[in-house]
């Protein structure tokens, strides 16, 4: 761990710590705690977030990149979360475009009527019993009653079934054996950290009294409020409320624990990913997504997303105490998977340029299986002292919105306050004015980021039509690429006034996607790091410990292996 207790205090820390009071406090800088924010911050309530590492770090960065209805919750019967996963969804793609896109998705299918009498519509026989192949006639059946929650304007197309002999034209590389496909279209995102980034600027805008602090961890709960630990510079202060929101995800009871009170709320499963550089694979998908049940009964996604495949993912339960990590043995079933599915197309694990893991929030579970316990979300509040402490337990990406929007009425009925602004149809950050045509994207880009060339479509990519305050800093000054080209120096030096960059980790893995797509390497960690130390004035021991930090974090949680070469 790096030794920054000799860091200089952040603006937005000492702004914070020299007022001493909120309204609300928010601990948890994950996506739902990212929307309460805002939602409270638009009200115009006086709101602080804090996290304790980086923003979108935790199980808001290990998602598998969708915004979806959630067609397997059918099984369980849970119509309210479908159906509010869909609009939320058909929401996204009309209020976040520059992130959230239409995503065709194709079932193969190995039978007709398998598994007529449970899953996917287990809410028939109440039973979870043993997994069962889903046949086409269930899948049918499901896919009629998704179809019916979307009746919107069209903001995604219909379902449709082929037989083999069509499903194989179209996909050739797909298992001879299947006898049907399914396909229907949810949504990408192929940026879940900068979404949650733009979320989280959209609250700071809107209210002066908006503050969000990461790296700043709740330690304790006191009379009138909490008391938070500064993990830059080891200072701790108090911030006093009317309401603290725990909105830590599957940490929600350690964090309630560490605010002395006991709580047994959480029973978080982990998913784990590997990304693939495999030309072969990506072809084979033509572009779509490849979703199904493999015979264990878990849900398994095979995804082109930026030029790589996404192989996902698992569901076991785990300890919110220990790090998530992508396992061995789990990279041999995503491998089974494939073989399953594309049989003739060989996979190894040194097409893995990526591997990462989290911790789904979920509810307590008992004796349920991990894919059967419901994705939906609700919320407690303990009046027990002064100032009531309101936890979150559940919650999704699909439905962050909705989401922030229902806690965030919670609690305003405790401090008083009144609903004055919706965000069903606000525009979230670079999603305003996005052009949404190939054409349409050119003129924007002509006009909004003159001389960008074909870093303007990457830029646009990036930071939606935040790109055009983006590209206006970047020409005031001389300008170097990093890493390739997938960054610059002046671009760099805006993310560092304006997007919360506190560690060289915080670049690689959140502010852009060179991580992601396998294009870290020693000289890409000493690049950046040097380039990166006079803007956050770290001297040669800082910077070099960032490197270390990162190589270490990249190598041991995410599958790389990058030697270490720290200068001396």
């Amino acid at each position: 761990m790096i030794d920054t207790h000799n860091a200089q205090e952040r603006p937005a820390v000492a702004s914070v710590r020299a007022a001493g009071r909120t309204t609300v406090v928010v601990i948890g800088g994950g996506i739902n705690g990212i929307s309460t924010f805002r939602d409270l911050a638009l009200q115009g309530v006086d709101v602080v977030l804090v996290e304790r590492s980086d923003f979108a770090s935790g199980a808001s960065a290990a998602s598998s990149h969708m915004i979806h209805g959630g067609i397997r919750y059918l099984e369980n019967g849970e119509f309210r979360l479908v159906r509010e996963s869909v609009q939320e969804r058909n929401g996204l793609l009309r209020i976040a475009p520059h992130f959230v896109k239409p995503l065709r998705t194709t079932i193969p299918i190995y039978s007709t009527f398998s598994g007529i009498l449970s899953a996917p519509l287990r809410f028939l026989t109440h039973r979870s019993g043993k997994p069962q192949e889903r046949g086409a006639a269930l899948i049918k059946i499901g896919l009629v009653l998704y179809d019916t929650f979307s009746r919107d304007g069209g903001s995604v197309p219909r379902h449709r079934f082929l037989g083999r002999k069509k499903s194989l034209s179209e996909l050739p590389a797909l298992d001879p054996a299947v006898k049907y496909t399914a396909t229907y279209y949810d949504a990408s995102m192929h940026d879940p950290e900068r979404l949650a980034l733009d979320v989280l600027q959209d609250g700071l805008a809107a209210h002066e009294g908006a503050h969000a602090l990461n790296y700043v961890e709740a330690v304790a709960r006191t009379a009138d409020g909490v008391e938070v630990l500064d993990l830059e510079t080891g200072t701790r202060f108090e911030i006093a409320a009317d309401v603290v929101v725990n909105a830590s995800g599957p940490w929600t009871d350690l964090t309630n624990e560490a605010l002395g009170t006991s709580t047994r709320f959480m029973g978080g499963t982990k998913g784990s990913h590997i990304v693939l550089d495999h030309p072969e694979l990506l072809a084979a998908t033509q572009g779509r997504e490849i979703f199904f049940e493999h015979s264990d009964g878990r849900i398994v996604l095979i995804y082109p997303l930026k030029g790589r495949v996404l192989v996902g993912t698992t569901d076991i339960d785990a300890d919110p105490r220990e790090p998530a990590r992508c396992t061995e043995e789990e990279v041999d079933y995503f491998f089974d998977l494939v073989h399953h599915v594309f049989p003739s197309i060989a996979v190894d694990r040194s097409q893995i340029v990526y591997r990462f893991a989290g911790i789904r929030p979920l509810p307590r579970h008992e004796d349920t299986a991990p894919g059967f316990v419901s994705r939906d979300y609700r919320v407690e509040v303990d009046r027990s002292a002064r100032v009531p402490l309101v936890s979150l337990v559940g919650g999704k990406w699909t439905t962050f919105r909705a989401l922030g929007e229902s806690l965030s009425d919670i609690v305003l009925g405790l401090v008083g306050r009144t609903r004055s602004v919706s965000t069903s149809g606000l525009p979230i950050g670079g999603g305003k004015d996005f052009p949404r045509t190939d054409p349409d994207r050119r003129a924007w880009i002509g006009a909004h980021l003159p001389g960008a060339g074909a870093r303007g479509e990457a830029l646009l990519t990036r930071y939606g039509t935040r790109a055009a305050a983006v590209w206006e800093d970047v020409e005031q000054g001389h300008d170097e690429p990093l890493a390739g080209g997938a960054l610059s120096t002046r671009e760099l030096a805006w993310m560092v006034r304006n997007e919360h960059v506190v560690h060289l980790a915080d670049v690689l893995l959140r502010r852009t996607s060179i991580a992601f797509t396998g294009d870290v390497d020693a000289d890409v960690l000493d690049e950046v790091a040097d380039a990166l130390a006079p803007l956050l004035e770290w001297d040669r021991e800082r910077r070099d410990a960032e490197v270390q930090e990162a190589r270490t974090l990249l190598n041991d949680a995410h599958g790389l292996t990058i030697p270490d070469r720290t200068r001396h």
